[in-house]
C-alpha cells in the first residue's frame, strides 16, 4: 500500500511539473520571445524617433510586453487548434499537446480566446492602436494564413509575413499612433522580406514532412531550384532596403547591408543541388543570426541615442 501510494505521488508530481511544458508548448513560447525582441525593436525606434522618456513611458512599455505576449501567445493557440490534423503527421510537430491530446479543442479556445482578451485589454491600456495592430496581427494570421492559404497555395509564406511583420508596429504604437515616420517602415519592410527566404530555407529542411501533409510548400509545389532562384531574389530586395535606415543612421544601414550580403553570398556560395538540406540548414541558422544581430543594433542605438541627447 505505501508502494502504491509514492507511486501514485510520484504520477501527480510528475503530472503537474509538466503542466508548464504543455501550457508554454501550446502557446508557441518559441514564436513568442523571437516575436518580442521584434517588437522591442519597434518600441525603441519610438522612443528614439520621439524622443520619450523611458521611465515616463514604464507603464505601457511593460504593457505592451505582456500584451503583446498573451495575444502572440493566443494565435499560437488557435494555429494549433486548427492544423491538429497536418501537425499529427510531420515529425516536429506531431508531439505538440493539441495533437496529442493533453491540449483538447474546449481546452484551447477557452484558453486562447482569455489570453486574446486580457492581451488585447493591457495594450489598449498601453494604447488603444497598439491593441488594433496586435489584433491585428493575430487575426491575419489565423484566418488569411493557417485557415486559407497556407493550405491552397505557395504563396502562403507571402501571406504569413504580413502577421509577421506586425510586432514592430505594436511597439511602435505603444509609444505614439503616429505612422508617418521612414523608421519604423523601414523596419517592417525588412521584417516582410526577411521572412521569405527564412521559411524557405524551413520548407527544404522539412520537405518531406511538408509533402505528406499536402502542404503546398514552395519547394513542394515548384522544386527545390526554383525556391533557391526565389530566395535569392528576396535576398537582394532585403540587401537594397538596408539603405532605408539611411535617413536615420548611416551605422545601422551598412551593418544590415553586411549582414545581408553575407546571407546573400552564403545562399549562392554553399548551394549544392545534392546537399540542399545541409544547405538549407545553414540558411536557416544564418537567418536567425541576420534578424537579431539587425533588432539588436536597432535597439542599441535607438537607446544609447535617445539618451545622450
Amino acid at each position: 500500500m505505501k508502494t502504491l501510494n509514492n507511486g501514485s505521488q510520484t504520477n501527480i508530481s510528475l503530472e503537474y511539473s509538466s503542466i508548464p511544458k504543455v501550457f508554454f508548448d501550446t502557446i508557441k513560447i518559441g514564436i513568442i520571445k523571437s516575436n518580442l525582441i521584434a517588437m522591442f525593436a519597434g518600441l525603441s525606434l519610438a522612443l528614439y524617433v520621439f524622443d520619450a522618456s523611458i521611465l515616463a513611458n514604464i507603464v505601457p512599455i511593460i504593457l505592451s510586453f505582456i500584451g503583446s505576449s498573451l495575444i502572440i501567445g493566443a494565435a499560437g493557440v488557435f494555429n494549433n487548434l486548427y492544423d491538429r490534423d497536418i501537425d499529427a503527421i510531420m515529425e516536429r510537430t506531431k508531439k505538440r499537446p493539441t495533437v496529442t491530446g493533453r491540449v483538447d479543442t474546449k481546452s484551447g479556445l477557452i484558453l486562447g480566446i482569455a489570453i486574446t482578451i486580457i492581451g488585447g485589454i493591457m495594450l489598449y491600456i498601453a494604447s488603444p492602436s497598439a491593441a488594433v495592430f496586435g489584433i491585428l496581427g493575430l487575426l491575419l494570421y489565423v484566418f488569411p494564413y493557417t485557415m486559407w492559404t497556407k493550405r491552397t497555395t505557395i504563396y502562403n509564406t507571402e501571406v504569413g509575413s504580413l502577421s509577421g511583420a506586425v510586432p514592430p508596429l505594436i511597439g511602435w504604437a505603444a509609444i505614439s499612433p503616429e505612422l508617418g515616420h521612414f523608421e519604423i517602415w523601414a523596419l517592417v519592410v525588412t521584417m516582410l522580406l526577411w521572412q521569405m527566404p527564412h521559411f524557405y530555407g524551413i520548407a527544404i529542411r522539412r520537405f518531406d514532412e511538408y509533402k505528406a501533409a499536402g502542404v503546398p510548400m514552395l519547394p513542394v509545389v515548384k522544386g527545390i531550384r526554383r525556391t533557391y532562384i526565389q530566395t535569392n531574389v528576396y535576398l537582394v530586395l532585403l540587401l537594397i532596403s538596408s539603405f532605408l535606415f539611411w535617413p536615420m543612421s548611416p551605422f545601422v544601414a551598412i551593418v544590415a547591408f553586411l549582414v545581408s550580403l553575407a546571407w546573400l553570398i552564403l545562399s549562392v556560395a554553399t548551394f549544392d543541388k545534392k546537399e540542399t538540406e545541409k544547405w538549407s540548414k545553414r540558411m536557416f541558422i544564418f537567418s536567425i543570426n541576420h534578424i537579431t544581430i539587425i533588432f539588436l543594433v536597432i535597439i542599441a542605438y535607438s537607446l544609447i541615442a535617445q539618451l545622450m541627447r
